[in-house]
Parts: C-alpha cells; structure tokens; sequence
C-alpha cells in the first residue's frame, strides 16, 4: 500500500475517533447554555438557540405560550418575566401573534445560579487543598521509592516491584471496607487525613519515575561518586533536574485522580463541608435533578481548571510516555 494513501486511512481512523470523544464534551458545553424550555424540546443541536411567542397587541409586546390556533383567532397563555403564567387562556387575533428566533442564544447565567445554589466555594477549596497536598506526597513517595528500585541493590529488590505492580491491577472497591475499619481504628474517619494520606503512594508513579531514572546514563552518577556525592545528592542533584518532564506528567495524572476522586471522598467522610467537588456534583444531582441546562454548567466549570492543566503540559506528559519505554 501507497505511503499516502496509508497515513490518509491512519489520520482518516484517528479524526473519526477523535471526534467520538469531544462530541459528548460538546453536547455538555452545548447544554449548559440552553434554557430549559429548549432542552426539554429534545431538539438535535449544538447551537443553543432560542424560540418563543410574543403577543404585540400594539402598544406593548408580551411573552406567552401558543396554547392553539383557531383560524384568525389564537389562545394563548401570558407570561411574566420570570416565565411565570399570569393569564390563561386568552383569545387574541392570530395576526398579533409573532415567532421570535435567537440563534445562537447563550445563557451564561446558568453558570452563575448552578454556582450559586449549593456552596461550590467550599468544595472547590477542599479540592485543591486535597488535590495538592497529595500531589507533595506522591512526589516525595514516588522519587525515593523509584530511586531505590532504579539505582539501588537490595535483596528482593525486583520482587518487590513487581508486586507494587500487581497491586495496580485490584479495583478500589476491593479494599474499601478494609480501608474504612482501618481509618476507622485510628479514628481519621471523616477528617482531612483520609482524604490525603492514604493516596500519598501511587503506584504508577513509582513505575513512571523508576523508568525514566533506569534511562539516565550511569556515567552520571559515576562521576558523581568520584567528586563526592551523597546518595540523596544524587537524587537531588541529578535525576530531579533531569526529570522534568516526568515530574509534569506525574503532578498532572495526581492531580487529574485527586480532582476526579468520588468512591473514596464519599465513603470516609460525611460532613457537608468535608464534601471534595466529584461528591459536592453528586449532591447537586440530587438537588437539580430536573434542571439538565445546570447540571451541565455545574459539570463544565468543575472540569474546565484540570482541562486547562493538562492541555498546558500536554508536551511533557508526552515526552514522558517516550521515555518511559526506552529502557527496562
């Protein structure tokens, strides 16, 4: 087969998939800005656009709802500002009666009202302290540990890699119960410790970082012997500043898990203001379960800061995934 006519199936395949993904990220981003009246329609669009009569009887025009047409005479029902019904069933000449078309239509204020009806505040602060006093701990765990598999000799070293790996392959929902009879024991229920604490070790992270120190030249850390460095000096010295990338990739994956984290939050804590983001939407659901248009925006202005942080180091995450299979 043809070069060309192969990267065109190859980039063909990968737009199509491409597509797949964003399109419920759209139709999200779509519905948030609809009114509910539109949504309810159930009409097939990402454009929110808006349409509703008005009845101008010549010196004022009012909202309404077409309730029937009767050849020149329609019956309608009055609505006030908040589209509230204040007269039904009124009889009024079909002549006066006018379709008014907003296309787009974006209704921004369903972000404010969604931020405003349960106290997204808190559990937008909760989040970040959660998110990034995790993130410390995976770092610092995570660095030690893959130095220690990466450069170090030790009985058992190998083994016990690879059973940190295997460790990657049990569902959370395994270890939950115990998880709770432990914090519980040490009484760390339903405070900040449960949260952080126990996600300070990721194990994926380890791997991450014991790849890419594995791929650093050992004539480093030779001359580095030579002129006197220490053990960690050389962690510090060294494989930090040459882990960039690596680091990147591990603070956005840490930080995508801890914005994203629900099973957990939700079962060891139950204090309203102990609630992270992902149990806060929950919450929410139950409130507005009826209101999709703010459900939507609620559901976009929680994922936009994460979306936003990963777009920025797209290149180091990238880079780190290279260099992660260079060398077992």
């Amino acid at each position: 087969m043809p070069e060309k006519i192969r990267m065109t199936i190859i980039y063909t395949v990968l737009t199509i998939c491409g597509l797949a993904m964003i399109i419920p990220f759209i139709w999200m981003l779509s519905t948030s800005l609809m009114t509910q009246s539109e949504f309810n329609k159930q009409e097939s669009t990402f454009i929110p656009k808006e349409s509703y009569y008005v009845w101008d009887n010549g010196t004022q025009k009012q909202k309404i709802i077409l309730v029937q047409e009767k050849g020149n005479t329609s019956i309608i029902h009055i609505l006030n500002k908040e589209d509230k019904i204040i007269e039904e069933y009124k009889e009024v000449p079909s002549s006066q009666i006018k379709m008014i078309k907003k296309v787009p239509s974006f209704h921004w204020q369903n972000y404010v009202t969604a931020f405003n009806k349960v106290p997204f505040i808190i559990y937008f602060k909760n989040t970040l302290v959660v998110s990034f006093l995790t993130l410390i701990g995976v770092l610092i765990t995570s660095t030690l540990a893959a130095y220690a598999f990466a450069r170090m000799e030790f009985l058992g070293r190998d083994f016990l890699f690879y059973l940190f790996l295997s460790m990657m392959m049990v569902p959370e929902p395994i270890y939950l119960v115990s998880s709770y009879v432990l914090l519980d024991k040490i009484s760390w229920l339903d405070t900040y410790q449960a949260l952080i604490v126990p996600w300070c070790v990721n194990i994926f992270t380890i791997f991450l970082f014991r790849q890419h120190f594995k791929s650093l030249p050992q004539e480093l850390f030779d001359a580095a012997a030579i002129d006197g460095c220490s053990t960690f000096g050389m962690l510090w010295r060294i494989m930090l500043p040459l882990s960039k990338s690596v680091i990147a990739t591990a603070s956005i994956f840490s930080l995508i898990g801890s914005w994203n984290s629900f099973m957990w939050p939700l079962v060891m804590t139950n204090r309203p203001e102990l609630r992270v983001l992902q149990v806060g939407l929950s919450y929410f659901n139950q409130e507005a379960s009826t209101q999709t248009t703010l459900l939507m925006a609620a559901s976009t202005f929680s994922i936009v800061p994460i979306l936003i942080l990963f777009f920025m180091a797209q290149k180091q995450i990238i880079a780190s995934y290279a260099k992660a299979g260079l060398k077992d």
